[in-house]
């Protein structure tokens, strides 16, 4: 079992930044991608982007260019940067990450609320 904590969420003004975190009890050099998801109330959960083991990042449309993810290798660690946030950016944000031992294995952190006032 791979364990997956993510923090840093809160609440913010509209074009106010945050980043989250997203800490795992393993090598991260050892999963094939690291995600991050949202959801929001009522909506279902939807992928925000993506960093895979080499470091490619992709990015929904709706975050592409405000949103940036990295991840620290040494610590085990991806981040979400989230820039110029707006209202529509207020949920639940989730990490998940994939690997392969005998098949492919899905992890997913417990989520950090985001809450960005008008």
């Amino acid at each position: 079992q791979v364990q997956l904590v993510e923090s840093g969420g809160g609440l913010v003004q509209a074009g106010g930044s945050l980043r989250l975190s997203c800490a795992a009890s393993e090598s991260i050099l050892s999963f094939n991608a690291m995600d991050w998801y949202r959801q929001a109330p009522g909506k279902q959960r939807e992928v925000v982007g993506s960093i895979t083991r080499y470091g490619t990042t992709v990015y929904a449309d709706s975050v592409k260019g405000r949103f940036t993810i990295s991840k620290d290798n040494a610590n085990n660690t991806m981040y979400l940067q989230m820039n110029n946030l707006t209202p529509e950016d207020t949920a639940v944000y989730y990490c998940r990450i994939s690997r392969v031992r005998l098949q492919l294995e899905y992890f997913w952190g417990q989520g950090t609320q985001v809450t960005v006032s008008s």
